[in-house]
């Protein structure tokens, strides 16, 4: 059974339906998790005028973010008695989806669970899926939970 467990989060409640699944399935198998949070600090910079004021009133609020994202996570998974710890990646180049499939190779994960906005048509061209590039490159299993 699966016990190690890493779950990206972002504070959707999308992924916390992922989470969910995630709690669940570390308590039946007494496995652990690690939850993932990845700044991606592409997706404003391409937007700002300048990368060197971006980074320095930007991003430090964006870190800010995605550790309290890990801190409500963690809190959850420690309330159901789950052994957890956390990583906050940043994204400067590449996508958020290859630091996931990194990071579960170098914990040696033995399971990934990610919560997907199932986007179809248009949406999906335009928006991407981190879901599914996770899906296409991990070398563990990648269990995806539907949102609304």
């Amino acid at each position: 059974m699966y016990q190690r467990i890493l779950v990206p989060t972002d504070g959707s409640t999308t992924s916390e339906k992922g989470l969910t699944e995630a709690i669940t399935l570390a308590k039946l198998s007494g496995g652990r998790i690690r939850l993932i949070h990845v700044v991606d600090a592409m997706s404003v910079a391409i937007g700002a005028d300048g990368f060197a004021s971006y980074a320095a009133e930007v991003l430090p609020l964006l870190r800010d973010a995605g550790n309290q994202i890990l801190q409500g996570a963690r809190g959850r998974v420690e309330a159901a008695g789950i052994e957890v710890d956390d990583t906050l990646r940043e994204v400067l180049s590449g996508r958020v989806a290859d630091q996931i499939v990194e990071e579960a190779a170098a914990w040696k994960a033995d399971l990934i669970v990610i919560g997907t906005h199932g986007r179809r048509g248009v949406r999906r061209l335009f928006l991407g899926s981190d879901a599914e590039q996770i899906l296409r490159s991990a070398t563990v299993p990648v269990m995806l939970v539907r949102g609304e």
